[in-house]
């Protein structure tokens, strides 16, 4: 028995005999004080938590009440039932504005995730500048929205950058009015939300990819397994979670989508990129219809929650499963 000891491994012997009662030192993890673990200092958060439930959830409850009145944002209003979810069917700007809102949202959603994990497998690579790379890459995200639309509407105005490269391009003929096309326009502003987008996409994904065992593609590929099969078979399974991840975030950026729509349309022309946000926005504070603007407000909400719900489920870690 003793000669068994003996024969241990040397890290495994070395942690027995520093657990020993002559060692004079104590291993392992230290254990915090089980009263302090008990009851904690959660009153530390209670400022940080106060204001985030009165900010979204108190807010939200507030909006969803006069959401059912006919309140212009002053004076009195009265209890009006869903009268205003009954108009919103047939309000052809709302209509509109969610088809708007969807299309903008799933194609920022596909281009800023196809873009980003494309980036992320490029700069996952043992490149010198990789680290530059990705702070080049990542600095639009950290830009204000209003800002860089102000920017791009410049570079997209009638004799604007765009234009101008296209005369030296060999392109004679009248000069585009990107921002002013109901055709272009929304597809300008779907260019300019995806580019600011791609940044958190490529970060996530580069965090995903940093767990992936390398041993598991080099066995792969020892094996005969091509580059595209290692990608579809190894990768995508083991960065689900970072995909259900960026995914679901730029769903949800993309249902809001506010910034860009003012600052380089307004909505126009003739409602072609106005989104749910933006129809919120006027009928609330420019119409002074507060309760209809908190239907069409709750509205959204739900279809976020919903939309996201979906997305989770659909990239949820099936690993469970096939256990």
């Amino acid at each position: 028995m003793s000669q068994s000891r003996d024969q241990r491994h040397p890290a495994t012997a070395a942690l027995v005999i520093g657990t020993g009662k002559g060692s004079g030192r104590k291993s392992g993890p230290r254990i915090p004080n089980s009263r302090l673990v008990k009851h904690g200092y959660w009153w530390w958060a209670l400022p940080a938590l106060t204001a985030i439930f009165s900010v979204h959830y108190v807010a939200t409850l507030i909006g969803a009440f006069f959401s059912f009145t006919d309140y212009q944002g002053y004076g009195t209003f009265n209890w009006i039932g869903f009268d205003n979810y009954a108009k919103l069917p047939l309000d052809p700007e709302v209509m509109s504005s969610i088809g708007n809102t969807i299309f903008l949202a799933l194609g920022a959603l596909i281009i800023s995730n196809g873009v980003g994990l494309g980036l992320a497998l490029a700069l996952n690579r043992t490149l010198k500048t990789r680290y530059v790379l990705r702070t080049l890459l990542f600095l639009p995200v950290i830009l204000s929205p209003l800002a860089v639309s102000y920017i791009f509407r410049f570079i997209f105005a009638i004799d604007g950058p765009m234009n101008q490269l296209l005369k030296v391009l060999g392109y004679s003929g009248t000069p585009i009015v990107w921002l002013a096309n109901a055709k272009l326009s929304i597809w300008v502003i779907l260019l300019v939300v995806a580019w600011q987008m791609i940044g958190v996409s490529m970060v996530i994904f580069l965090a995903g990819l940093a767990t992936v065992p390398h041993e598991i593609e080099e066995a792969a590929a020892i094996d005969g397994a091509g580059t595209f099969t290692r990608f579809f078979r190894i990768t995508i399974p083991l960065i689900q979670p970072a995909l259900a991840i960026s995914t679901t975030l730029g769903l949800i950026q993309g249902l809001k989508i506010f910034d860009q729509v003012l600052a380089m349309t307004g909505g126009g022309p003739f409602g072609a990129t106005e989104t749910l946000s933006l129809v919120v926005y006027a009928d609330t504070f420019t119409n002074m219809r507060f309760g209809y603007g908190a239907a069409i407000a709750m509205v959204l909400t739900f279809v976020i929650l919903i939309a996201s719900g979906i997305q989770l489920w659909l990239t949820r870690d099936r690993a469970g499963v096939h256990n």
